[in-house]
């Protein structure tokens, strides 16, 4: 048996009036999830324990059977494994996105947040900011890391104290002051982002990006503190050969660190533009070369939710069914392959709200040894609620693993 899971990150959405009060997932064309959800198991699944944040690092955690309130200590140090530094015990990793703000002649708190991404800047322009911001403000203490596109990685040996920092993507549109870090714990990290700004703004990556009517990468945003990650093996828990599929540094770290094989696909970008032929043979290869499990993530739905692009989101959803879900599925086939898909967003990103939210999501598990009848017509928020029936909600607060019971 062959075991795949599809993360559609934010697939799951709110009903939308101009889709005449349907989701996203509603109105996607996607005839293999729909036959999957005919033919499988469908419901809800609600990832995030309550009183945690609602973000990826949490969510595919709990997916993967770690529990967050043992293993979650911020995104960021799972995307500077990913990154290939090796934190040391007195060392901190920030999260430190390249975003776009106004630049009115006001002071920086009084500048409004445009986009968490700064227009999904590309790899290549943010290295060559991320790498200015090192050369001036980088220390024996501090040190600035270029990830992938707006996501990069701060590294700060004995830092000070630690605080609640504001997500970026949560108030996109709005005055950044009161979002900003505040007071005595708050004054370093503040001074270094008023400072990013002063260094970026009028960088020639940004004046360039401003003339060819692209939003420039003006400021840094720091949040998601943490420590160096531990996790148990993915092999020795659940016996499986196991590897990871993503654009994002966050889930390629939680990969490595799990002890799964983590692969880089050529073109893989985060958005919905992304390598998706790439991906599904990349996923192929490793089940063939011995694999038990693949966690293919695609983080385009949830780009799309964070930057309000209903078409895109849509389109995300098709491209996930066509191109990873169905090539899979033919090739599997094609080896005479048994296979079970467990097919699910790690949370919903609405695009009315243009963030995450707690709400369950639905899922899909199939199993092409035992297909059965299900209620449900086709793989989406509606049907997906009619199965649960008071009965069929999952929840890792009251003890339910998803992949566990994947794997039974």
């Amino acid at each position: 048996m062959k075991y795949i899971i599809i993360i559609g990150d934010g697939m799951a959405d709110y009903p939308i009036e101009s889709l005449g009060n349907k989701t996203p997932l509603m109105v996607a064309k996607k005839p293999r999830m729909d036959y999957m959800a005919t033919h499988g198991t469908v419901g809800f699944t609600a990832n995030v324990p309550e009183g945690m944040v609602p973000e990826s690092d949490t969510a595919n955690l709990a997916i993967m059977g770690y529990d967050p309130k043992i293993y979650s200590k911020g995104r960021s140090p799972l995307e500077a494994l990913s990154m290939g530094i090796d934190m040391a015990e007195n060392e901190t990793a920030y999260r430190i996105n390249t975003v776009a703000l106004t630049e009115n002649d006001c002071p920086y708190a009084e500048q409004v947040i445009l986009d968490h991404s700064a227009d999904e800047i590309s790899t290549e322009e943010s290295t060559i900011l991320v790498n200015a911001l090192q050369e001036a403000m980088g220390d024996e203490f501090k040190t600035y890391h270029p990830g992938i596109s707006y996501r990069h990685c701060l590294i700060w040996k004995d830092a000070p104290q630690t605080m609640d920092f504001a997500r970026p993507h949560d108030h996109l549109g709005k005055v950044i002051g009161e979002y900003l870090p505040s007071g005595e714990v708050g004054a370093p990290y503040l001074e270094i982002m008023e400072k990013s700004y002063e260094i970026l703004k009028n960088h020639p990556v940004n004046l360039k990006r401003k003339a060819e009517g692209k939003l420039p990468a003006n400021s840094l945003w720091i949040w998601s503190p943490g420590k160096k990650p531990q996790l148990s093996s993915f092999y020795e828990k659940y016996g499986k050969k196991a590897a990871v599929i993503s654009a994002v540094d966050l889930i390629k770290g939680i990969g490595k660190c799990a002890g799964m094989d983590v692969i880089d696909v050529e073109g893989a970008t985060g958005n919905v533009h992304t390598n998706f032929d790439g991906k599904a043979q990349a996923a192929v290869k490793a089940l063939r070369d011995g694999c038990d499990f693949v966690y293919v993530h695609v983080e385009a739905p949830d780009e799309c939710g964070h930057r309000a692009e209903l078409e895109n989101k849509i389109l995300s959803i098709e491209l996930i069914d066509e191109k990873i879900i169905g090539y899979i599925e033919d090739e599997m086939k094609k080896d005479g392959e048994d296979y079970r898909f467990l097919i699910l967003p790690d949370h919903p990103t609405p695009l009315a709200l243009r963030t995450h939210t707690m709400d369950a999501v639905p899922y899909i598990m199939y199993d092409s040894t035992k297909e059965i009848a299900s209620d449900a017509k086709s793989y989406d928020e509606k049907f997906g609620a009619e199965s649960v029936d008071g009965m069929n909600l999952k929840s890792y607060d009251k003890g339910f693993t998803m992949i566990d019971d994947f794997f039974a």
